[in-house]
């Protein structure tokens, strides 16, 4: 069985700053497969994030978090770091780890939540202006 446990979630003003973890227990293995953080606020569609794969070194982003976010990961303690500078209350959402055996695949393929096999609860984040 495989599990993923988000915490780091918060609230925090705008231009704040937080750092989401993902930690994945069972069987699964961050290592070589395709990690990635979703979020989804009230009355919108979930949307992707960022993901990395280990196996190429790869990572991705959206547009409207790319350059404020970061996304890496810890083998050793089969965990991945979602750092979120310069947050904006559109940045406020529910946001959800989630995993999958195997590459991300290209962008689309990496932020499509359609691909990913196993969730997290989720934890929320709430940014104030």
């Amino acid at each position: 069985q495989v599990r993923l446990v988000e915490s780091g979630g918060g609230s925090v003003q705008a231009g704040g700053s937080l750092r989401l973890s993902c930690v994945a227990s069972g069987y699964f293995r961050i290592l070589n497969n395709c990690m990635g953080w979703f979020r989804q606020a009230p009355g919108k569609e979930r949307e992707g994030v960022a993901a990395i794969y280990s196996g190429s070194g790869s990572t991705y982003y959206s547009e409207v978090v790319k350059g404020r976010f970061t996304l890496s990961q810890d083998n050793a303690k089969n965990t991945v770091l979602l750092q979120m500078n310069s947050l904006k209350p559109e940045d406020s959402a529910m946001y959800y780890c989630a995993a999958v055996v195997g590459s991300c695949g290209g962008n689309l393929d990496a932020l499509s939540s359609g691909k990913f096999r196993f969730w997290g609860q989720g934890i929320q984040v709430t940014v104030s202006s």
